[in-house]
C-alpha cells in the first residue's frame, strides 16, 4: 500500500517534527505517532507523542521523518492529512480527515 492512500504528512508539519526531534530530549531516537483514542467532545480525539515502533504499527515515510500510526487509529484516519497550524488560539498538529462525519470547535475531536 502506498504512504499516499494511509495519510499524508504536510511540508510544516514535517519541518515540525524535525525541529522537535532535535530539541526535545524525549524525542531522540523515537519515531513521530498519531493516534486517535476515544473521548473528546466529539467522540474521539486525535494524539501526537514520540514513541518507539510496535508490532503492526503502519510505517509511513515523508521528507526524512517517519510517522508510525497503529491499525487501529489508522482505519479512522485513513486519507487524512497531518499538517501543524499556528493561529490566535495557539500552535499543534492538526488533522484534515475525510473520514470525520462531525469535527467540534476544538478541532482535536470528531466522530465517524
Amino acid at each position: 500500500m502506498e504512504n499516499v492512500e494511509l495519510v499524508t504528512l504536510s511540508e510544516k508539519a514535517v519541518t515540525k517534527i524535525k525541529e522537535y526531534t532535535e530539541k526535545m530530549p524525549e524525542a531522540k531516537g523515537k519515531q513521530f505517532r498519531v493516534y486517535v483514542q476515544g473521548g473528546g467532545c466529539s467522540g474521539f480525539s486525535y494524539g501526537f507523542m514520540f514513541d518507539e515502533k510496535r508490532d503492526g504499527d503502519n510505517e509511513i515515510q515523508a521528507s526524512g521523518v517517519s510517522c508510525l500510526i497503529d491499525p487501529q487509529s489508522l482505519m479512522l484516519i485513513k486519507g487524512a492529512t497531518i499538517d501543524f497550524v499556528e493561529g490566535l488560539t495557539g500552535a499543534g498538529f492538526s488533522v484534515e480527515n475525510p473520514n470525520a462525519k462531525t469535527s467540534c470547535g476544538c478541532g482535536s475531536s470528531f466522530n465517524v
